[in-house]
């Protein structure tokens, strides 16, 4: 067994079973006790998991590993990713979260963090942890030095303390009656959703999909695929509804459906949130100095020219949710966001959570009688293809073909995640990546105008695809 075929740059993701097994898993507990909660004089680790079938095993085995140092486990049971963050945010322990995440039903991963939810990624102990757990595979042994006693182990269910401090942090009270459709894709959203967005509020639900099951049986957790949102974008037209949500599988992300059952681009939605964040941070006076909000390297250029126009002062980090935690943090940044539809929060001990996102929208709509598409107008000021995913059999071949093409067309190679490729008469951008976590290369585009994008997307992805 290979640990290493199963870490990526800031979580832990594979095939399961396979190979990410639990023999995997415990190992890799043992190693997150040791380079994690040991030297950090920690005591406890809180462990939520979601609703694939060989979460409880892969759960289980972990729990075991971290036990075996004498490292007490509080089970949250089934939980989404971003309500791990909050009881790791709250009791200030070390965090693991079992899950895939959006990838399909046949996949099983673990997300980690520090205490305070800190990161735990490439640049942040992950390698450590996967070397110690291939140590600790090869020589057939759970740990290195054991505990005369194993770590205690408690239940506790955080779920309504997590959507009290989720209300802390974004007032619905006061809102219009608004009518929202939800798609949890049968992930952990149907678990959390109804405990935040119902009760007292005034708001209309719709659920489809609620039922929590990782076979996915009505569509893959993975709003960012066009093909899972049609269900959603239906409802919301036949029902009349205001908008849809659609959360991923652990529910730390969520994208957005307007009235008319366009999808909202997730840049456009962090130019909305950084507005609001951003407006707050001004009216608390917290700050005599500059704002910052922390963006991947591949959100729309509106993003940075509604910051700027906010006051704000932006720092660029690399994709995936531990680098840009690690930026947030360093920079003390008041948000963050992805071209992925992930949106951190400094309040939210900086971590993204799919369901703050969401009330935003929320509250923000429901303080005006326009519809979703004229709020958002003001924030979708360029044509954007959305992230393409090729299956390529060289992707390196196919990034240099790309490059050709860029340099033949005078545009600059800025720097970004993969390669970047930036034009400005007329203007358009290029991101054409890696995936970390699938084996696929993820192609966006954005332009001044449709035409100019479409003629670029079509022209590079005519090149990626290109048989060698």
């Amino acid at each position: 067994m290979r640990v290493a075929d199963v870490v990526t740059a800031y979580d832990i993701r594979g095939r399961s079973p396979g190979a990410l097994s639990p023999d995997v898993a415990r190992a890799l507990g043992s190693a997150f006790a040791q380079v994690v909660v040991l030297p950090e004089g920690g005591s406890g680790v809180v462990v939520g998991r979601d609703m694939r079938a060989t979460s409880p095993a892969l759960a289980d085995a972990f729990v075991e590993g971290v036990r075996s140092h004498g490292v007490g486990v509080t089970l949250l049971g089934l939980c989404s990713t971003d309500a791990l963050y909050y009881a790791s945010g709250a009791r200030a322990e070390p965090g693991a979260m079992v899950t895939a995440s959006h990838n399909p039903a046949g996949d099983n991963g673990i997300k980690l963090c520090r205490s305070g939810a800190r990161p735990v990624g490439r640049d942040s102990g992950l390698g450590e942890i996967r070397d110690l757990a291939q140590w600790i595979l090869d020589r057939g042994a759970l740990h290195t030095s054991p505990a005369t006693t194993p770590g205690e182990v408690r239940e506790v269910d955080l779920l309504d303390d997590y959507a009290a401090h989720l209300h802390s942090l974004v007032d619905l009270g006061g809102i219009r009656p608004l009518h929202v459709v939800v798609d949890s894709g049968n992930g952990m959203a149907g678990h959390t959703v109804p405990a935040v967005l119902t009760g007292d509020l005034p708001l209309r639900l719709d659920q489809l999909y609620a039922e929590l099951d990782g076979t996915f049986p009505h569509h893959d957790a993975n709003p960012s695929d066009p093909a899972n949102l049609r269900d959603l974008q239906g409802a919301v037209v036949s029902a009349g509804a205001d908008l849809g949500l659609a959360f991923d599988g652990d529910a730390d992300r969520v994208v957005v459906v307007d009235e008319r059952g366009a999808v909202v681009p997730a840049s456009a939605l962090a130019a909305l949130i950084a507005t609001r964040e951003l407006a707050r941070e001004r009216s608390l006076g917290r700050s005599s100095a500059r704002p910052t909000v922390v963006h991947g390297s591949i959100v729309s250029r509106s993003v940075l020219e509604v910051v700027e126009e906010m006051g704000g002062r932006l720092v660029r980090s690399p994709v995936g949710h531990s680098f840009v935690k690690a930026a947030m943090a360093e920079h003390g940044a008041v948000f963050g966001a992805e071209h992925s539809a992930h949106y951190y929060f400094r309040d939210f001990w900086y971590a993204d959570s799919g369901l703050l996102a969401a009330m935003h929208v929320l509250a923000e709509l429901g303080r005006q009688d326009a519809p979703l598409s004229h709020l958002l107008a003001p924030f979708a000021r360029y044509a954007a293809s959305g992230e393409i995913n090729s299956s390529v059999g060289d992707t390196g071949a196919a990034v240099e073909r790309v490059r050709r093409w860029g340099q033949e067309r005078q545009a600059r190679e800025v720097e970004g995640d993969g390669l970047v490729l930036l034009a400005e008469d007329p203007y358009w951008c290029v991101s054409l990546r890696s995936s970390h976590t699938e084996p696929l290369l993820r192609l966006n585009v954005e332009a001044r105008d449709g035409e100019t994008m479409a003629q670029v997307r079509d022209a590079v992805l005519d090149l990626v695809r290109q048989e060698a």
